[in-house]
């Protein structure tokens, strides 16, 4: 069963389920249609019996018949006669109808068991069963009322066999149509199972050629369609998509940390070289130190950085949220960062009070932190800086603003990608992933920022979240 293909499952399944539908329908039809029939029987067995009642009359002369071009019978009675009509005689649907006097003598008529049941009382209008040789008959007896006819009955009798010929016809027929039925049923319903799979063999050799030939780009075509294997197959190529964004960014992360780490261990080993080449001096070989413990500071920064943003990203739910004092958070991280004083900065701050937030403490002051280090790293000599937090109606907005030197236009949509710094800022010394960590976090927590500047005008960086405590 586990190596069937599901097509062949399904038809199997299918196919069960159906005859065994068949089964208990023919069971349940041919005991609806015995008891249908035997009551059929009974029904044209009182029908035929009170039909023949009205074809017995009594005369006490013939004279004025003209028995030469009548047709029915007369049989001497009482001194009268009895008028038979001549379709008496028939058999009727397999009913024979006998004439019988009280004594149960037989006048007239044919009945197959007049032996075995000739001592068997007359019962007035009602149906009486007797078996004789393993075969059930049912006998409905009439007294006759009119007058000469009061000594007379007329018993019919029928037996269970002429449904049986019945039954044999109907068990045939279902015999020949059940069969061809469920072989219909099951042939349409394999053709209609495998239409319905095709889209998952689709699916399953798509998935296979992108896997074996590692083409992200390519996608799942089963056409149009809003069932649920349509639905499936756009789920596929929905993750095909974000799994080839996915991998074009680890490339470019890839990428860009080699770029970036290549320098400083070109300088490292450069240094180490050119200090073992010949004996150097005491102060020669303490700028080589220091020159090696700058580089391996910066390449530590870098991968630190690379290791938050690997954190964030692959777990995020290791940052549990929780409701917090953003103005107090904003207020600390200011006075902290306040005194730093880099380039003769000062910073300034304006929070609204009592301003809380859903949020997770170690990003959010991760976030202002970056802003606040990127405000000092590209502001002029004696510039500003200004921090301010708002609680609007239906968000909450913080913003920091310099007037350093500026992000010309074009660069300003490029600055929140991963290594990326504006040409005019090459020179300062960073790693280009602090306004990456700071847009991640931003989206961690569900909210949007923007940035508004003006080259040699300074910056203004603004973040909004939504006001749900």
């Amino acid at each position: 069963m586990k190596s069937f293909s599901i097509r062949s499952k399904i038809t199997l399944w299918f196919t069960m389920a159906l005859l065994m539908v068949v089964f208990f329908t023919f069971f349940i039809v041919l005991s609806a249609n015995r008891q249908v029939i035997q009551k059929n029987i009974r029904d044209n067995l009182i029908m035929t019996v009170e039909h023949n009642v009205d074809e017995i009359e009594f005369y006490n002369n013939i004279n004025n018949v003209d028995l030469h071009n009548e047709s029915d019978y007369f049989i001497r009675f009482r001194g009268g006669y009895l008028e038979i009509d001549d379709d008496f005689l028939d058999q009727v649907n397999e009913v024979y109808t006998a004439l019988y006097h009280e004594d149960h003598t037989l006048i007239y008529g044919e009945n197959p068991i007049s032996r075995q049941v000739s001592d068997l009382e007359f019962v007035d209008s009602k149906v009486q069963r007797i078996k004789v040789h393993h075969t059930l008959y049912y006998i409905f007896d009439r007294k006759l009322t009119l007058k000469g006819l009061e000594e007379l009955w007329l018993r019919g009798v029928v037996s269970e066999k002429q449904g049986m010929t019945q039954m044999s016809d109907i068990t045939r027929l279902s015999l020949l149509l059940l069969p061809f039925m469920v072989l219909v049923s099951v042939t349409g319903g394999y053709l209609i199972a495998g239409r319905m799979l095709r889209p998952i063999q689709k699916i399953s050799e798509s998935a296979s050629q992108i896997s074996s030939g590692g083409d992200l780009k390519k996608r799942i075509a089963i056409g149009d369609g809003k069932d649920e294997l349509h639905q499936l197959a756009k789920s596929f190529n929905a993750m095909f998509q974000r799994l080839e964004e996915s991998f074009d960014a680890e490339h470019q992360f890839t990428s860009d940390a080699s770029h970036e780490l290549r320098t400083p261990v070109s300088v490292i080993l450069a240094q180490c070289e050119l200090s073992l080449e010949e004996p150097r001096s005491s102060e020669e070989y303490e700028d080589a130190l220091r020159t090696i413990q700058r580089q391996g500071r910066k390449m530590s920064k870098l991968v630190n950085h690379m290791l938050d943003f690997t954190r964030l990203e692959m777990r995020a739910d290791s940052y549990m949220r929780q409701k917090l004092d953003l103005t107090e958070l904003v207020r600390s991280v200011c006075f902290d960062m306040a005194l730093i004083q880099e380039k003769e900065i000062v910073l300034n701050y304006e929070v609204q009070e009592q301003v809380e937030f859903v949020g997770n403490y170690q990003l959010l002051s991760r976030m202002l932190t970056n802003l606040i280090s990127n405000a000092y790293r590209y502001g002029k000599e004696q510039g500003h800086i200004f921090v301010s937090l708002k609680h609007l109606e239906q968000e909450i907005e913080l913003s920091v603003a310099d007037d350093g030197i500026g992000i010309a236009t074009e660069e300003q949509e490029k600055i929140f990608r991963r290594f990326y710094q504006a040409d005019n800022s090459r020179s300062v010394a960073g790693t280009g992933l602090g306004l990456s960590m700071v847009y991640e976090i931003v989206q961690f927590h569900d909210g949007t920022i923007s940035v508004e500047s003006e080259l040699q005008n300074g910056s203004t960086f603004i973040v909004t979240f939504k006001n749900i405590n």
